[in-house]
């Protein structure tokens, strides 16, 4: 008989390199990321933050920890929080999640993290596809995603946020093209 293991909070601060904790199963991160998901990540970022300057009370952060409980922390490439009382990790669930998929991560992005940033009501949620320079974009509608669209060279308006916000796709991958 074989026991599983199962972590908590408390553990997951004590662990050595980039891990996700979902549910209490341990997820050990991939190495680092290659330049060019840390790029278009970084891109986004940036399209993200350039359009809601004028709002005082968000922030757009790359790769820090969101503690949804005490048994699940996950560690999303980029996010836009706003009104967040920690200072130390995220506790409330971001209004928009975006994640750039790799090989080593892509089941984990498409659907655990899809039903769980949709379980916690998570606005918008972002996966951008490095090899086809696309991102589909999915928006909470009565408590289920549904696709918006495949963005290539769109802009795309987030609707109903506190900040507005919107990202052209055509800027954040316009290095990227050949």
């Amino acid at each position: 008989m074989c026991a599983i293991e199962y972590y908590t909070y408390d553990d997951y601060k004590l662990w050595e390199g980039k891990w996700e904790l979902i549910y209490g199963m341990p997820m050990a991160m991939s190495p680092s990321p290659m330049i060019t998901h840390q790029a278009l990540a970084y891109e986004f970022a940036f399209e993200l933050r350039t359009n809601i300057k004028e709002c005082e009370n968000c922030l757009v952060l790359g790769e820090e920890d969101w503690k949804i409980s005490d048994d699940t922390v996950v560690h999303p490439d980029v996010v836009l929080i706003c009104d967040e009382p920690s200072t130390t990790h995220i506790t409330k669930a971001p209004l928009i999640i975006t994640e750039v998929i790799s090989k080593a991560t892509a089941k984990r992005d498409e659907k655990t993290k899809f039903e769980l940033y949709e379980n916690e009501k998570v606005p918008y949620y972002i996966i951008i596809y490095p090899d086809d320079l696309k991102a589909k974009v999915y928006s909470l509608k009565d408590g289920k995603y549904q696709k918006m669209g495949d963005m290539t060279h769109e802009s795309f308006e987030f609707e109903k946020l506190e900040c507005k916000a919107k990202v052209d796709f055509a800027n954040v991958f316009k290095k990227f093209r050949k």
